[in-house]
């Protein structure tokens, strides 16, 4: 963290925070992660030492965008993918990306798509184009530096994924210089300006909820986000009823967000039989345990009975052949779904495995409109098994490969397909 300067002449230019207030800021996201953070014994930095640190950089004069980049790391050590630090929206503002859709693919970032605007209808990025240096950078050195130690992740390739997607972030209104090459082509520069804010709308996000009609009969559903009911509800409306579904694929490679019941709402209507809940408990304070020398809150909790999900009643179920699509990037209320999915043995998941960052986040108000969340719920199958940092694995592993990408192959979804017409055994 130390390794982030302030810019000479800038330093004081944008702050709103005092030394005082950062380092109240500092002290609560220490305290509140302390007592509160779910999975605490998956920590393995020193948070201690990380607060010593932090309230003496907090003590220099800087800029409020260099301290929400160094508060950044100090929440990366939770090692949660849920984890963020929420910044007022005037730091928001002036924290932009170009309109790119950079993803990874082994460890290497691809722009698959971009937004058009004045700039780009000029500037024309090749899709599939890989990014093999920015400023001058290589790629991998830039992520690995400059990006990776602020992401908030619980595995290594969902960090790395998440660095990728972001990579292009800065000063608003600033220039990002890079090369790139297509298959088949020498390397070009491109230059591109970091246009959209986090306050802005990212129209690069995939819809909600979608779905597609494959040959035999196949649907296959791709949800990206289970943070509204309205998922459930449009669900319900593309399957009143399953009659013309001979199977179905449920692709969660995008799912990073969302409510647990809103998954457990769509997986009752993959059934006709109850199934097992995911459970989940929380850190229980209790400080009388502290003067008799007993464990504190990481080992204190409160966690009701593992339940079940009963079939909805309000729609008819489906009791065909249902394959699921997982990636490093599924997260959240999908790795229920997925935790549940698999205790019921409904079918087969394929791809990836997880992100590992289940539970519910709680927020935590700090100085001036600032803000942290975490997970404060620890999930687990209903078996008791743990998926946090290491997710919850799939049957049959698929990763797809740089070569996959560049020739239009889905390899996860093309063992689906065999799988729902009988080519592959049964988990």
């Amino acid at each position: 963290m130390a390794g982030i300067a302030s810019p000479p002449g800038r330093a004081v230019a944008a702050q709103q925070l005092t030394a005082a207030e950062r380092a109240a800021a500092v002290a609560s996201v220490w305290a509140e992660a302390r007592y509160n953070f779910a999975y605490w014994d998956r920590v393995r930095a020193d948070w201690d030492s990380g607060l010593v640190a932090n309230l003496k950089l907090a003590a220099e004069p800087q800029s409020d965008l260099l301290f929400y980049r160094r508060l950044r790391r100090l929440v990366a050590l939770l090692g949660d993918g849920r984890a963020a630090v929420i910044a007022p929206p005037t730091l928001r503002s002036r924290i932009a990306r170009p309109p790119l859709l950079v993803s990874s693919v082994e460890r290497r970032p691809f722009i698959l798509d971009y937004a058009e605007n004045d700039e780009m209808r000029v500037a024309r990025p090749q899709r599939l184009a890989e990014i093999l240096a920015v400023q001058g950078v290589p790629a991998e050195t830039w992520i690995r530096d400059s990006v990776l130690p602020e992401v908030s992740a619980a595995t290594p390739a969902d960090r790395w994924q998440r660095a990728a997607a972001w990579m292009l972030q800065g000063d608003k209104g600033t220039t990002v210089h890079l090369l790139v090459r297509v298959p088949g082509a020498e390397p070009r520069g491109l230059s591109v300006t970091r246009s959209l804010s986090l306050n802005d709308r990212w129209p690069l996000d995939p819809p909600a909820f979608a779905t597609e009609s494959l040959p035999g009969g196949v649907a296959v559903v791709r949800i990206a986000s289970l943070g509204d009911e309205e998922v459930v509800r449009e669900f319900d409306r593309a399957f009143p009823d399953f009659a013309r579904v001979e199977g179905l694929v449920l692709d969660l490679r995008r799912a990073t967000d969302g409510k647990t019941e809103y998954a457990y709402q769509i997986l009752a209507r993959l059934t006709d039989r109850p199934f097992p809940a995911v459970r989940w408990r929380t850190p229980q304070y209790r400080a009388v345990f502290r003067a008799w020398n007993l464990g504190d809150s990481a080992t204190t909790w409160y966690g009701p009975e593992t339940g079940t999900v009963a079939p909805r009643a309000d729609h008819p179920p489906y009791g065909g052949p249902i394959a699921v699509l997982a990636s490093s990037a599924t997260t959240g209320a999908a790795e229920d779904l997925l935790a549940a999915f698999r205790a019921a043995g409904r079918g087969l998941i394929i791809g990836e495995p997880t992100g590992g960052s289940p539970g519910d986040i709680a927020s935590f108000a700090l100085p001036k409109s600032w803000g942290v969340q975490f997970c404060v719920t620890r999930h687990e199958a209903p078996d008791g098994t743990g998926f946090a940092g290491v997710g919850v694995r799939p049957h049959l592993v698929m990763i797809r490969t740089v070569n996959d990408l560049l020739g239009g192959n889905e390899p996860a979804l093309q063992k689906a397909r065999e799988y729902l017409k009988g080519g592959l055994p049964p988990p």
